[in-house]
């Protein structure tokens, strides 16, 4: 049985202090192209590991010369993803079709590449559905702080993709989150703090950090009326599975 945690999503590149000291392994995104560089450097060192992405927000920014530069770095042996990619309606809708061609670019090249794309959907669920459905042919996916509703969680999981789930389980209002938690297959069900954001109580307001996912786990634990020993064992060895770490 395994009996450490794995952070499937940290920006640790972001946080001064990137101790990690409390879980077995942590995986940092990349989500421009200038900042890629330090993620793979931070993930040379012993259990942390890399994502080369370009984030929604940055999609004006994409180009072949850039894509070029990620498909270089996906060599270094850290690097186990692509991510996070995908789309986020909520803060400005007037590029989304750019964001939808940069979109369809990285999964063609996480599919090239032969790795797992790790996805950020935010108010996008029908568009992210649709593309990966059409586009992603042999890229293990997994939903990144993930946001939808029971139902679009199943449809997501029918499709093999995998679902991580974060501090807002942890959140006394996050309904749809809690109830995401409890009907999520166990097969599919990763743990993230997406730190320096999103920490989850108790911590809630600070600065989040990796040692944080243990709460995640104990929540769900919880609502599952699970041992929270064994939502460490299955969550890990999915995720070891999922990145091939």
């Amino acid at each position: 049985m395994k009996d450490y945690l794995i952070d499937t999503h940290a920006h640790i590149d972001m946080l001064d202090d990137f101790d990690i000291d409390g879980v077995g392994k942590v995986i940092i995104p990349s989500v421009e192209e200038k900042t890629m560089d330090k993620v793979i450097e931070i993930a040379q060192a012993p259990n942390i590991y890399a994502m080369v992405g370009i984030f929604p927000s940055e999609a004006k920014t994409y180009s072949q010369e850039i894509e070029d530069k990620m498909i270089e770095r996906a060599k270094n042996p850290k690097v186990v993803a692509v991510g996070e990619i995908g789309l986020d309606y909520y803060w400005d809708k007037t590029f989304n079709d750019i964001q939808k061609n940069v979109f369809i670019k990285q999964i063609n090249m996480a599919n090239k590449l032969g790795l797992p794309i790790v996805v950020h959907d935010r108010e996008a669920h029908k568009d992210t559905f649709d593309i990966l459905k059409e586009i992603n042919k042999e890229s293990k996916v997994l939903f990144h702080c993930f946001s939808g509703s029971v139902e679009f969680m199943k449809e997501c999981t029918r499709e093999g993709w995998f679902i991580a789930l974060g501090g807002v389980v942890t959140f006394k209002n996050a309904v749809k989150m809690k109830d995401v938690a409890k009907e999520v297959p166990l097969n599919k069900l990763v743990l993230e703090t997406d730190a320096p954001y999103l920490t989850p109580v108790p911590y809630r307001g600070k600065e989040n950090k990796p040692a944080y996912v243990k709460y995640v786990a104990e929540e769900i634990a919880s609502l599952r009326n699970m041992p929270v020993e064994e939502i460490i064992d299955i969550t890990t060895t999915n995720a070891e599975e999922f990145f091939n770490i």
